[in-house]
């Protein structure tokens, strides 16, 4: 039940967010244990996520589980990266967790949505990947009211990564040695 909430939550206060309300940050837990939920709901759905892509191949070996999930685990290391390198840049040293956490959630409903754009093919999955950037860049702008540049470039950033890094992966998985 209490996953249920959560999740409930965590969709008002995205939708706060998008509107630009005040109070969006008491929809979400923005300690140590709130991004360690949202982390876990993540890591289950991505799981779930594995086990539907493997229901036509038959389940995956503990070796082609690990590896899958480690490529679905690729928005959640961008989002790290690039708040990382953004503040950095920037020399601001903002707290995290006001956007680790719903970005969390948001990258959550990417992955959900993502997976779902695979299954009517080609191009379409692009509609994610700018969907995410401008959840991530209405957060940035509420969360640690950068200006309109610095997040725009912080969700550009993060979606670059995103992409680049499963492209790296793609393709390393592929070379012939």
């Amino acid at each position: 039940m209490k996953l249920w909430t959560i999740l409930n939550r965590a969709i008002v206060g995205w939708q706060m967010i998008v509107r630009g309300e005040p109070g969006w940050r008491s929809q979400f837990d923005l300690t140590a244990a709130g991004l360690t939920a949202a982390l876990s709901i993540y890591a289950l759905l991505a799981f779930l996520a594995v086990a539907v892509a493997a229901m036509s191949i038959g389940m995956l070996g503990a070796f082609g589980v690990l590896a899958a999930m480690v490529v679905l685990a690729v928005p959640v290391i961008a989002l790290v990266l690039s708040l990382l390198i953004t503040r950095n840049f920037l020399g601001n040293q903002a707290p995290q967790l006001p956007v680790l956490v719903p970005g969390v959630y948001a990258l959550t409903g990417f992955l959900l949505l993502e997976g779902l754009l695979a299954m009517i093919g080609g191009p379409i999955v692009m509609l994610a990947w700018i969907g995410t950037g401008y959840l991530l860049f209405r957060l940035t702008r509420h969360a640690l009211d950068w200006s309109r540049g610095i997040a725009a470039g912080f969700a550009v950033l993060t979606v670059l990564l995103l992409v680049a890094m499963r492209l790296a992966l793609y393709m390393v998985s592929t070379a012939s040695l």
